[in-house]
């Protein structure tokens, strides 16, 4: 008998789902006989520190949180803020007849299903719920044929989490000695950071090379129309026979790859221009091709996160997040999937549509299938698409902002999927002629009809090179023949200068991890945040600029753990991460020949290593010899010229000469400088910025000796104390400091003026009932303060100029309490795709944001208002949408203070005074008796 089938005759399910909002909606599905709750993603993981580790675990236990000696039992431990979570699933399990565990159907929620099982310990039958899409109809036929916990995807998840805890807690420490405090490494982390610093070092090491081709333009002689056009614009592409060279013949060097192309500067392109202004030209041929292009295949994780990126300037994480919205509400299928396959109900669905919308003549005759193309697929999902049977168009569904966009996304890519190919054209057309100095010149000109568009009336894909031309570009060229004469118009030189490989973008990024079957693509929109939030990557427009400091971790790892961030070793480890789940490998063994080495698997998992016969260390070795790691070596970077980029615990700064000997230069570099920036030139005006300390004198009435420094947040004065001055402890004593004015430089700022500024808080005087009034300088400037009552200043000069009656008079003005008039906006960026409203960068008093009027997103570090780009406004704007609006506390109404209260009040207060003054003559007492037993004891 069916589960639905005994609800109808009583008893009461009780339903486990991830999330409160998925709970709420299959609620309404499922009516009443069931409950449905929540665990709220996790409930129980290996633990974050060793104190939450049970004491009876010692030793390496305690500090990993897995038993390496012991098969690497993992140490699970409910996390602290699930406990009344978990308190509150069982006691609805204590009255419910049945269990349904219906946390996603992927290895991440096979683990959390396996972990509410076993934390709960059910009585009463557990089935395992497993649905694609949030229907009705799914959700009551997962009720009707569940199935069994998946063990195999378990272990599999449980090997990941193991083996991830096992790198990043032993390699991380490793950083923090050696690089920084705080940091951290990661199996897949460490290989993105190390794609990104990689592109990087190639940027700096590319030399730009100058070549120079022709442009001209062509005339027919005829009139032309929009389907047959007059002139045609060609370009330069042989002279005397010898291909003329492009960007793509010079290497990363500068350097011609081949000498077998003609490499044209600008006194011979500008030469041969004006040798063929007389030319008489000709069509030397024609060649046409059939043209055809076939849809896209449905989106999958990474595919959507590419596409969202490049059209609606979302990054991944943002991503994620409205489909995950998306997904919990009904509208799509799960979002996290390596699947390009359709259900036969929604290629039922996206061909009834394209019939609807764009008429039969649209439609195939079979159906498209398309197979997958992701190596080690994780399960049998869907690809992501509009749930139902029945495709809502975004129109119907009523969604606003950032889920109507990414609906809209969704629903055109599944649609087109099912549509018709593309055909038309594509032509290449050479002409030729000869200058007047008797060379041959011919150019070459390339179009494309479409006759047809097919599924591009639907959709058409974007692109990751801004300059890249779309599917749905036509190219028209005017009907020729072979032998027609042309006419030049006009023949123009052009320079050109190759670029150094573009930066990773998000999207770029997610793919290149992909095609290196790097990862997981349900966790690299993780991964990229996680690299984010760690400071080893930062954001200029849409570009991934590695940071300094990513610089001297990549420079570690891959000098001391070259395996660990090795690109065929990440991938040969995924693949055997995929064994194990599919039951071809087991954990144990394999973990033991990555932790320990090579000689503890026998017999067991595929190599852990590189394939070449040599021993193989493991893990546990790789980490217990650092005293071959020189921390100063590693985090050295030469610029020229003598000068030294070091990454420090505080920062990058670059060097010359010698501490402690004359002539040496230090200066911190901008924590937002892209590395290939970095040049000597640029290093050399760091270095000509005063920096150091400053001696500006002794203050006459400490006597102590004060210096203007440049701090990491700009100038300030100090004063240096004298030697054995306790710094620590209750009598310590800290030194003033104060910020320099900004109309204040560290080169020109007097001793007077240092004392002035160290003077501060000044007390400017007292109101009639005696409250003091002092005058500050705050983050926000000058400000006056009495009590809790603050008052800005107009200027900092204020701050010792101001008068005890002006500020009386500041302070019997009300204070105000709206908004200063708007300052207008720093910078213009354009229309939002998703709000559709215009974008601004103004300045606010946490610094600079971007705003579309409705949404604030404060600047990163890396963006600037000089650099931003309209499109990473956008992207900025859709995180913080997807963060949804902040949760505000709800505030406790204020007591009600009654008479009987008070006394009450009273009463204890005094009740407390007298048994601490008890508790304080016993302690007294007790301390005598213990000084006296002192005393007597014996030596």
């Amino acid at each position: 008998m069916s589960p639905t089938s005994e609800t109808a005759h009583g008893g009461r399910r009780l339903v486990i789902v991830e999330s409160p909002a998925k709970a709420k909606t299959i609620k309404g599905y499922l009516g009443p006989g069931y409950v449905v709750e929540a665990s709220v993603g996790h409930i129980r993981d290996l633990p974050s520190g060793a104190a939450e580790v049970p004491e009876k675990y010692t030793g390496e236990v305690r500090r990993l949180g897995v038993d390496v000696e012991h098969d690497f039992q993992p140490i699970y431990v409910v996390n602290a803020d699930k406990k009344a979570q978990v308190k509150k699933l069982k006691d609805l399990l204590a009255e419910s007849d049945e269990l349904f565990l219906a946390t996603d159907e992927d290895r991440e929620g096979e683990a959390i299903a396996w972990h509410l099982q076993e934390v709960l310990k059910p009585k009463v039958p557990v089935h395992r719920m497993v649905f694609h899409e949030i229907t009705k109809d799914a959700i009551r036929e997962a009720v009707a044929n569940p199935r069994e916990l998946n063990q195999r995807m378990v272990d599999a998840q449980e090997t990941r989490r193991i083996l991830d805890r096992l790198y990043g807690y032993e390699v991380s420490p490793v950083l923090w000695k050696k690089v920084m405090p705080k940091l951290s490494a990661g199996r897949v982390q460490s290989v993105a950071t190390r794609l990104v610093v990689e592109r990087e070092r190639e940027r700096i090491a590319f030399r730009s090379a100058e070549y120079w081709d022709l442009t001209g333009t062509f005339s027919t002689g005829r009139t032309g129309d929009a389907s047959d056009p007059s002139t045609l614009v060609a370009r330069l592409a042989a002279v005397d026979g010898k291909r003329v060279a492009q960007g793509r013949d010079f290497g990363a060097d500068g350097r011609l790859k081949s000498e077998a192309v003609l490499h044209l500067d600008e006194a011979n392109a500008r030469a041969l221009a004006a040798a063929l202004a007389e030319t008489r030209f000709s069509v030397r041929s024609v060649e046409s091709k059939p043209y055809r292009r076939s849809p896209y295949a449905p989106f999958r994780t990474t595919t959507l996160q590419q596409e969202a990126s490049r059209k609606l300037g979302f990054g991944a994480k943002a991503t994620m997040q409205v489909a995950q919205k998306l997904y919990e509400n009904g509208f799509i299928t799960y979002m996290r999937t390596d699947s390009t396959v359709l259900s036969d109900t929604a290629v039922a669905a996206a061909r009834a549509q394209v019939t609807q919308l764009y008429g039969a003549d649209y439609l195939p005759e079979k159906p498209r299938v398309y197979a997958g193309k992701v190596k080690n697929a994780q399960e049998a999902h869907e690809a992501i698409r509009p749930s139902g049977d029945r495709f809502r168009t975004p129109a119907e569904t009523g969604l606003t902002g950032d889920q109507f966009k990414l609906y809209e996304l969704i629903w055109k890519r599944t649609v087109a999927s099912q549509m018709k190919d593309a055909t038309g054209n594509s032509v290449t057309v050479k002409i030729g002629g000869t200058s007047a100095d008797g060379r041959d010149a011919e150019f070459s000109a390339s179009g494309k009809t479409i006759t047809f568009h097919g599924f591009m009336k639907a959709y058409v894909e974007g692109a990751d090179d801004p300059n890249a031309e779309l599917d749905d570009r036509e190219r028209r060229l005017p009907q020729v023949t072979e032998g027609d004469a042309l006419s030049a118009e006009e023949i123009t030189a052009d320079g050109h200068a190759t670029k150094p490989p573009a930066r990773y973008t998000e999207a770029t990024l997610v793919k290149e991890l992909e095609e290196r079957e790097i990862g997981r693509p349900s966790t690299y929109a993780s991964i990229i945040g996680t690299i984010l939030d760690r400071g080893y990557v930062f954001k200029k427009g849409t570009a991934l600029v590695p940071s300094f400091l990513s610089f001297a971790v990549v420079n570690l790892l891959e000098k001391h753990f070259g395996r660990l961030v090795d690109y065929d070793f990440t991938a040969r480890m995924e693949d055997d991460l995929d064994r194990i789940a599919r039951g071809e490998a087991q954990s144990v063994p394999w973990l033991k020949r990555f932790y320990f080495g090579e000689g503890e698997a026998a017999g067991g998992a595929a190599d852990a290593g590189n394939g070449d016969g040599d021993h193989l260390g493991g893990l546990k070795e790789l980490v217990t010899d650092l005293g071959a790691i020189d921390a100063r070596e590693i985090s050295s970077f030469p610029v020229g010229d003598g000068i030294v980029l070091r990454v420090g615990r505080y920062g990058a700064y670059v060097e010359r000469g010698e501490r402690e000997q004359e002539g040496y230069q230090k200066a911190d570099v901008p924590d937002d400088l892209a590395p290939d920036e970095l040049t000597v030139e640029y290093a050399e005006e760091l270095l000509a910025k005063p920096s150091g300390d400053f001696e500006l004198g002794t203050d006459p009435v400490s006597g102590h000796q004060i210096v203007a420094k440049a701090g990491r947040y700009g100038p300030y004065v100090t004063e240096i104390l004298p030697e054995g001055t306790p710094k620590t402890g209750k009598n310590a004593v800290k030194p003033r400091t104060a910020s320099l004015f900004k109309t204040m430089s560290l080169d020109t700022v007097t001793l007077e003026e240092a004392l002035q500024l160290m003077s501060l808080p000044r007390v400017v005087g007292a109101d009639a009932e005696g409250v003091e009034i002092t005058a500050q300088n705050g983050r926000y400037g000058p400000y006056l303060k009495k009590g809790t009552d603050s008052r800005s200043l107009t200027s900092e000069d204020q701050l010792f100029s101001i008068t005890l009656e002006e500020a009386l008079a500041i302070y019997a003005q009300p204070k105000q309490r709206g908004r200063a008039a708007a300052k207008p906006p720093l910078k213009e960026l354009g229309t939002d795709p998703v709000s559709e409203k215009p974008v601004v960068v103004k300045d606010g008093r946490f610094g600079p944001y971007v705003t579309d009027g409705e949404t604030n997103a404060t600047l990163r570090t890396g963006d600037s208002v000089e650099t931003i780009t309209p499109e990473r406004g956008y992207e900025l704007l859709a995180e913080k949408r997807a963060k949804g609006p902040a949760k505000k506390t709800a505030k406790k109404a204020p007591a009600k203070k009654t008479a009987a209260k008070k006394t009450a009040a009273k009463k204890t207060t005094a009740a407390k005074k007298t048994a601490a003054k008890k508790t304080t003559t016993a302690a007294k007492k007790t301390t005598a008796t213990a000084k006296k037993a002192a005393a007597a004891k014996p030596e």
